[in-house]
């Protein structure tokens, strides 16, 4: 089989399969790219397509191991939504997790950030990231008629898993936000336009790298949603609050967050100081 001359029809068949099953725009382009340098690799390689060739791709990545996992689902996706062959986990184990801390800039940082920002977009974008715990999709998705002003909420549509969910809406924020829409011209629903309707992502990593220069850290967006849930719950907040506020399914994910909070660490005195 000529896998070069396959890969069309199976990426059509794979990208099919994913918008049937409601993926989401992120998630089926992810898996389009791993199928396509897994098939890449196969016909260089003039392996066959199975569970054979799956572990020596597998095997030849030498990437992150959160990674390794996705390609290694979207593999097994592929083998059994398009091929009709599944691939079991007996077969070919899926790499253990990379349990990584998050990464949190502090509360000086960010005000450092925000007050180096003469630009008022600029400003609203990391104030937006940091007082809601937005993801950066949720961000550049958001349209002015699901702000509450008068309940200074904000409605998250379709967030990850296609859920919608309720955040905050920092009052802080909101004075910024109406002079921002006083001065802006508006050409859609969008709060942050770009040249071609909503505002880019790499517009937005832009911006963080310019201001993490300024404090001496490379920000990405995920940051500053880390940093929003671990300043709250290094201030009391309940941790089930804080789970609905992110939009996670499982208070599992959320928990990660308390071995970072050091509110309650501070509090523990080391063996040393009691000698």
């Amino acid at each position: 089989m000529s896998y070069t001359i396959s890969k069309r029809v199976f990426l059509e068949k794979l990208i099919e399969r994913c918008k049937l099953r409601g993926f989401s725009t992120q998630t089926i382009k992810s898996y389009k790219f791993h199928i396509s340098s897994f098939l890449d690799f196969l016909d260089k390689s003039r392996l066959n397509l199975n569970q054979d060739g799956v572990k020596s791709y597998l095997l030849s990545q030498n990437k992150a191991r959160n990674t390794i996992r996705l390609s290694h689902m979207a593999i097994r996706f592929f083998f059994l939504e398009v091929l009709g062959k599944p691939l079991t986990l007996e077969e070919i184990p899926l790499m253990k997790k990379e349990n990584k801390l998050p990464k949190v800039i502090s509360k000086e940082k960010i005000k450092i950030m925000i007050d180096s920002c003469e630009n008022l977009k600029h400003k609203l974008i990391i104030k937006f990231l940091y007082s809601s715990g937005l993801r950066l999709s949720e961000l550049l998705n958001l349209k002015r008629s699901d702000i509450d002003f008068d309940n200074n909420l904000i409605l998250v549509r379709q967030g990850k898993g296609a859920k919608d969910r309720m955040t905050l809406l920092s009052p802080n924020l909101k004075d910024n936000l109406l002079k921002y829409y006083s001065s802006y011209k508006f050409k859609t629903s969008y709060i942050f336009e770009g040249r071609n309707g909503r505002y880019s992502k790499k517009s937005v990593q832009k911006i963080l790298e310019r201001l993490g220069n300024k404090i001496g850290l490379k920000i990405h967006p995920h940051m500053l949603r880390h940093s929003f849930a671990t300043h709250l719950l290094e201030n009391g907040t309940d941790l089930r609050y804080i789970q609905k506020l992110l939009g996670h399914s499982s208070s599992t994910t959320t928990e990660i967050y308390t071995h970072v909070a050091n509110h309650q660490l501070k509090n523990i005195k080391s063996p040393l100081d009691n000698l």
